[in-house]
């Protein structure tokens, strides 16, 4: 581990216990990777102001890579930016609200447009998007969308998955959580951003470390060599990771943090 140089990790499910918090230990943990000039870079499906509510007090000090790939920012500046095409939009707008007890959201760089949701289902949303704008139509949108998030009240891979995978490959349609599908172009995923970020910092998979536990995160695990699957992770995470460490209730990537900064600090 002595050699790495970035350390990437997902948010919900893996950097975030079951509470949608993250821990002291993380940031004690960050300060020491400070310190030793590794970069940190979270990874999510969440959008960046989500993101960044969540680690307020060092976000002019990392990366976010934003709505699974979607935008990547840095310090304010937008190094990625990743829009559907709006007519795709409006044709997709057609197709996902006919799904059956699915809830779609549309999300922007800054704020996502909810359709036709109870004030219930807005309480759950809004841990996620807490910028948004409820909408009762199309046309109500108005600003590039980077994302269509899809949430299922039940499951989302046995009820949304099923009735949008023929997209692919001319969209990337990934399950990423229990309760969510995503939509975006074919070429947003977490990996491509982080491989965009390795080429402009000069570091290799060999010098990056990630952390992961549902299936937006398999192209970001490819990307690193030191990748891990949270306890918790789904079992297709878990076939390409190449470590597992301990759950996101069990401080599953503080555990291999204070392990790297132990060794990083040898050297």
């Amino acid at each position: 581990m002595k050699d790495i140089k970035m350390v990437v990790t997902d948010m919900d499910g893996t950097l975030l216990n079951s509470k949608h918090e993250v821990s002291p230990r993380f940031f004690e943990a960050f300060k020491q990777l400070q310190q030793q000039n590794i970069r940190f870079v979270a990874a999510s499906g969440r959008p960046y102001y989500s993101i960044v509510d969540k680690l307020k007090t060092i976000k002019h000090d990392i990366t976010v890579v934003a709505e699974n790939g979607g935008l990547v920012i840095e310090d304010d500046v937008v190094l990625l930016a990743n829009a559907l095409d709006r007519d795709r939009v409006l044709e997709l707008y057609t197709n996902v609200t006919k799904i059956p007890d699915t809830y779609p959201i549309f999300c922007t760089k800054d704020q996502a447009y909810i359709l036709r949701a109870s004030d219930e289902m807005v309480t759950i949303f809004s841990e996620y998007y807490s910028k948004y704008t409820l909408i009762d139509h199309f046309d109500e949108i108005d600003a590039d969308v980077i994302k269509i998030a899809l949430y299922h009240t039940v499951n989302s891979e046995a009820h949304i998955y099923p009735l949008v995978k023929y997209l692919k490959p001319e969209l990337n349609v990934v399950v990423s959580g229990n309760h969510w599908v995503d939509i975006s172009e074919a070429i947003t995923n977490k990996g491509n951003a982080i491989t965009l970020l390795q080429k402009q910092y000069n570091i290799s998979p060999e010098q990056t470390m990630a952390f992961g536990d549902y299936n937006n995160d398999l192209e970001l695990l490819q990307c690193a060599a030191y990748s891990y699957a949270m306890e918790n992770a789904h079992p297709d995470v878990k076939r390409v990771a190449k470590y597992e460490t301990k759950t996101n209730d069990a401080y599953g990537v503080e555990v291999i943090l204070e392990q790297l900064i132990s060794e990083s600090g040898k050297h």
